[in-house]
């Protein structure tokens, strides 16, 4: 009902309006930003103003314009501070306009779409861009955090993937679509895509399909905990002291409880059945895909580079994707956030002796460009990849090639490294 009387307004006047909200949703960013770091700043207009600065005028809060009064705090923060979080308001700005305009006025995530748009079209128009713009927004604090302390707070991460799994089980049509040439009702990216819908993997009275779920809970719950291994002297004693630590974490006791309430949500939506637990499937599996996925590649950096070669948050962050976007999504992700960063990586050595780089903020890219290029003729897109999807037993064995891939390009990295001069 929203959907329908929001189409009925002209397109410029949503878009502008949009614009404002964006603004907005601009602040927020720039509040979690720097409230969920680390190492928290008052820099944001809706933080106490910090010790020796005069108190926040209420103008300081108007999104954009007021950074330009919030100069006068230079000297706290350092010349120019001001001037990212103002860029970041007017980008969400921008940005959510324009996802607007791509997702629901072009309907950028069809091939081929009548015009006008059918009334039916539009709650699932917009449940698609508000499931996006949402991710966007977590994306872009995570990055912004991963840039500047190269960390992922958990704070941002673990409430993103708990919202992807509630959108998919509320309303799975949010999810990309999985006929990008058909009606957006028609169906919606699925487990098994594009392959049809497999009979074990429906709702109750299949066992099966329930334990897949709750595996994938436990397994995020588990990644989550604060964990120890020391293999020095053997298996038995690391695990002994892995087990320990995590008795004394309170932290542990927390994400039982998640564990616990989440396992009652997924045997809810399990025993309804339907397409909210083909949705809520999709995205448990999309989310342990994800995580693991970017799991493998650390053992496999740690192992190449002989250090740690991403931090864990970059697997908290492939696992909201995953939640997100779908299993199928993360593997295209996958392929296309290395080559920027490799770009980058190189550039930033060769410009700042550097060999440090976030990894976050180009999953986040890859994120965004798989989006929205869904439905376009690029390599990577739905349609041109849907046919080694369909491939089955296949896709692991494909998977397995691309992470030994990845090994090889993170001993290309290293040697490259050595041979500037920079030791890893």
């Amino acid at each position: 009902m929203i959907a329908a009387l929001l189409a009925a307004i002209p397109l410029q006047f949503r878009l502008g309006g949009l614009f404002v909200l964006g603004v907005c949703l601009g602040s927020l960013v720039n509040l979690g930003v720097y409230r969920l770091a680390w190492n928290p700043r008052p820099i944001s207009p809706w933080s106490k103003a910090p010790r020796g600065a005069p108190a926040r005028r209420p103008d300081d809060r108007v999104p954009i314009f007021g950074w330009l009064g919030l100069r006068r705090e230079w000297k706290l923060h350092g010349r120019g501070f001001w001037i990212r979080p103002m860029l970041v308001e007017l980008f969400c700005g921008v940005g959510l306009a324009t996802l607007y305009w791509w997702e629901v006025g072009q309907t950028g995530l069809w091939a081929a779409a009548p015009n006008p748009i059918p009334a039916g079209w539009a709650e699932i128009l917009h449940a698609q861009f508000f499931c996006h713009a949402v991710l966007i927004a977590l994306m872009l604090v995570a990055s912004l955090i991963d840039v500047d302390e190269k960390t992922i707070p958990d704070a941002i991460v673990v409430p993103g993937t708990l919202l992807g799994l509630a959108a998919a089980a509320a309303y799975p049509w949010s999810l990309l679509p999985a006929n990008v040439t058909g009606p957006p009702d028609d169906f919606f990216l699925r487990l098994s895509s594009p392959q049809p819908w497999l009979g074990w993997l429906d709702g109750a009275p299949h066992g099966g399909s329930l334990g897949l779920a709750l595996g994938c809970l436990w397994l995020w719950c588990f990644a989550l905990m604060t964990r120890t291994w020391y293999s020095r002297h053997g298996w038995l004693r690391a695990l002994g002291l892995m087990l320990a630590r995590l008795r004394r974490e309170p932290s542990t006791r927390v994400l039982l409880l998640l564990g616990l309430v989440g396992a009652l949500g997924i045997l809810g939506v399990w025993l309804l059945g339907g397409a909210q637990w083909q949705g809520l499937l999709t995205s448990l599996v999309g989310m342990a895909a994800g995580g693991g996925l970017i799991w493998a590649v650390r053992i496999i950096g740690a192992a190449t580079l002989h250090r740690e070669a991403m931090g864990f948050g970059d697997v908290t962050l492939m696992a909201m994707l995953g939640a997100f976007l779908g299993w199928q999504s993360c593997l295209v992700i996958f392929f296309l956030a290395p080559f920027a960063a490799l770009v980058i990586g190189v550039l930033n050595l060769l410009l700042h002796s550097d060999h440090e780089i976030p990894y976050g903020p180009f999953l986040c890219l890859a994120a965004v460009v798989t989006m929205i290029t869904w439905a376009s003729p690029l390599p990577w897109s739905w349609s041109k990849l849907k046919d080694v999807f369909a491939l089955g037993p296949v896709v692991p064995l494909v998977l397995a090639v691309c992470l030994g891939l990845m090994g090889l390009l993170l001993g290309l990295w290293r040697l490259i490294q050595r041979a500037l001069g920079f030791r890893s």
